[in-house]
């Protein structure tokens, strides 16, 4: 049988960003962009509650960041917005996380590696990739933003007046972060946003003016285009492996209920993080059982004879 099948286009989900320097209305224009596509909207805010400020003009809900910006934080807010089931979610912005990392790095450089942070970063690297990973896998749409390096240019208007302008560079986040999004906008000063990545291959190249509502909907209809997605993998733990992991914890020399509740639990979380049960209610026999496990009596509930 071949490796390879035909390709075909299945729906998904929008992985944008969205970056410039201050004042290019990233922030307005992720709010536009996520009202047009839809549904419940969260903000991960780092700016200080800039986003709260357009609250009269969209429905979203935030979590503001302000206290603890590590990547640490993104990463369990996301996985949080996952679980209450938000259709789009706009993190606002990405660059804090990074200039975070960046003072964890040096940190660890000073404190394990001599100051040698190209070492440190053999302990940084890994938390980057945790977060580009939490936002591809989140369940949802998701539109980042990023500001940009600024420098200051001069040009000469049509009277010949030479005035400064204000240029975003590269964004500031880590080396190669827009390979991971499907769609990336550069915002100028003046509102517009030049699309230099586009994977719907509609927009490539264009300059839109001010990004809005229109924009966002007209993604969420082509990333609505095509098949749905195979559903997750999801497996239920065979009943022997089940029943060895229940065996273990009776045949343990504790006697503290206390703490063979706790062996059990840990035990048994470990096994589900790695593969989820197939329905909440086999979740819930196991979570039951192990609230009533009894190290001096063994399998005494009805929930863990089911199990076994």
């Amino acid at each position: 049988m071949s490796m390879f099948t035909k390709a075909t286009k299945k729906k998904a989900k929008l992985r944008a960003a969205l970056f410039g320097p201050s004042g290019s209305g990233k922030t307005y224009s992720a709010l536009r962009m996520a009202t047009g596509i839809g549904g419940k909207i969260a903000v991960i805010d780092t700016e200080h509650g800039s986003a709260s400020k357009y609250s009269d003009r969209f429905t979203f809900d935030v979590c503001d960041l302000k206290d603890d910006q590590s990547v640490h934080a993104y990463v369990a807010t996301m996985a949080e917005a996952g679980k209450a089931g938000y259709d789009v979610l706009v993190i606002d912005s990405l660059t804090h996380g990074w200039q975070e990392l960046l003072s964890e790095v040096e940190q660890i450089a000073k404190a394990k590696y001599k100051g040698n942070t190209w070492s440190a970063w053999s302990e940084g690297n890994p938390v980057q990739k945790a977060l580009i990973k939490a936002i591809l896998s989140y369940p949802g749409h998701v539109i980042a933003t990023m500001r940009s390096k600024t420098e200051w240019n001069s040009t000469t208007d049509e009277r010949g007046k030479v005035r400064p302008i204000r240029i975003g560079l590269a964004p500031e986040q880590g080396k190669s972060i827009e390979f991971e999004f499907d769609l990336l906008l550069e915002f100028n000063t003046e509102h517009m946003a030049t699309v230099i990545k586009d994977r719907t291959g509609k927009f490539q190249d264009k300059i839109i003016e001010k990004p809005g509502e229109d924009f966002g909907k007209a993604l969420a209809d082509w990333l609505n285009e095509g098949e749905l997605p195979p559903p997750p993998p999801t497996a239920m733990k065979s009943r022997p492996e089940q029943k060895k992991i229940f065996l273990s914890i009776i045949q343990s020399k504790q006697s503290d209920k206390s703490v063979a509740r706790k062996i059990a639990g840990l035990i048994v979380k470990d096994t589900l993080d790695k593969e989820k049960f197939d329905t909440q209610e086999e979740m819930d026999k196991v979570t039951s059982a192990m609230k009533n496990f009894d190290l001096n009596t063994g399998l005494k509930y009805p929930e863990q004879q089911e199990i076994l």
